[in-house]
């Protein structure tokens, strides 16, 4: 290895106060000094961190690098000792590798299509427009978190799975509480073990009495029920907190640029390259991890089997080597191929789900509310920790003349 290379002392790096919406400034510099630097994990062992748009984008589409769970040191600051990570459960796709993984995966691809989820378009419109009318009645001041970023995302993955109306508070506020990042280990195993429990009990009814939804087609499979509600658990993880931290902080984003926000206003033609920068800004799914299966040369540097590589996906999309301007909010970027939703076999399954609810539910908001501001000054506004895997807003209040 190169004396010569960088090393970051520890993850995860805090944001600079008043930046909210960059990365943090440890890992711009360290980008700054070579797409790859050198990361020491708290048990000893040498890993890497990867922070340059071109290799962040290789090691993902490179089968040496692997996604298996009982590989992985899933956090840089906990010193696991002798503890062995177990695989990962039937069914949670996302921390396998092929052939386990495309099982899984497979049945599924013909479910996201780009087609088969523009077609949920319209019911998306009939979601926000019941909770942007609600919002109205109620007057102006709202945290746009609980009053619209959480719920219609909520509203459409629930629908996909089948989940029935009246469990859903209870079902999403679990949810709720196990994605946090800010929950205690108790709080964390009750809620996690909640929403076990009920996708065994959803897959169990689904089996008994198929409905027009996705886990009612995925009993059709040669999918066993644990398998099913592994799948359940990944859609959700994967679709849900992600989409709604999209949705308010991407709205915190556009209130802080006027001049971006204005120009999305007046140009509905400007709405689905407005979404893929912001995805490609704020990119909330920060981080994600593989494991070298074979010595690799990456970047200059020799990754030996079994290192851990840490892939920085917020700071190779502000890559400056491959976005003009990487730090600018500019809706009319022509530069795109962001990260925001991962690259090779991994790449996000309901990334098109995403796009449709960004792309209906954040002009009609805009449209709606046209003297929406935030309802304090946007220092105070509440910031998930960067503990948490999907950065975001705690919450978000608005206000606007009545």
């Amino acid at each position: 290895m190169s004396e010569s290379v960088h090393t970051v002392a520890t993850m995860p790096a805090a944001r600079q106060p008043g930046c909210p919406f960059d990365p943090p400034k440890e890992l711009i510099e360290a980008r700054e000094h070579g797409p790859i630097s050198r990361l020491p994990f708290a048990d000893g062992h040498q890993g890497w961190l990867v922070t340059g748009y071109d290799l962040v984008r290789a090691v993902l589409a490179d089968p040496r690098f692997s996604s298996r769970k009982e590989l992985m040191r899933h956090h840089p600051t906990i010193d696991y000792g002798d503890i062995e990570v177990p695989p990962a459960a039937p069914g949670e796709f996302l921390l396998m590798d092929d052939p386990q993984h495309s099982r899984y995966r497979k049945p599924l691809v013909g479910r996201f299509t780009v087609r088969r989820m523009r077609l949920l378009t319209e019911r998306v419109e009939q979601v926000t427009a019941e909770h942007l009318d609600a919002m109205e009645k109620a007057g102006p001041g709202a945290d746009l978190m609980t009053a619209f970023a959480k719920p219609i995302p909520a509203v459409m993955i629930c629908e996909l799975l089948g989940v029935p109306y009246a469990d859903r508070g209870s079902f999403q506020e679990n949810i709720d509480t196990f994605m946090s990042g800010e929950t205690s280990d108790e709080d964390l195993i009750a809620a996690y073990t909640a929403v076990q429990t009920y996708l065994a009990e959803l897959v169990a009814a689904k089996r008994a009495n198929p409905t027009d939804d996705v886990l009612s087609d995925l009993t059709d499979s040669d999918l066993t029920d644990e398998e099913l509600k592994g799948v359940a658990l990944i859609l959700l993880a994967a679709g849900l907190d992600t989409t709604t931290n999209m949705l308010a902080l991407g709205t915190f984003a556009l209130l802080r640029n006027p001049a971006q926000l204005a120009a999305l206003r007046a140009e509905p033609t400007l709405t689905e390259r407005a979404v893929e920068e912001l995805l490609r800004y704020l990119t909330v799914a920060k981080t994600s991890q593989r494991v070298a299966l074979e010595d690799v040369e990456l970047g200059g540097q020799t990754i030996k089997a079994g290192t851990t590589v840490l892939l920085s996906s917020n700071t190779a999309n502000r890559d400056p080597r491959r976005f003009t301007d990487p730090h600018v909010l500019d809706l009319r970027r022509q530069d795109g191929g962001h990260l925001a939703f991962g690259h090779g076999i991994h790449q996000c399954l309901g990334q098109q789900l995403a796009r449709v609810e960004m792309r209906v539910a954040l002009p009609a908001l805009l449209n709606r509310f046209p003297t929406l501001r935030l309802a304090v000054p946007a220092e105070e506004v509440a910031l998930r920790p960067e503990t948490a895997d999907i950065y975001g807003v705690k919450n978000l209040p608005v206000t606007w003349d009545a």
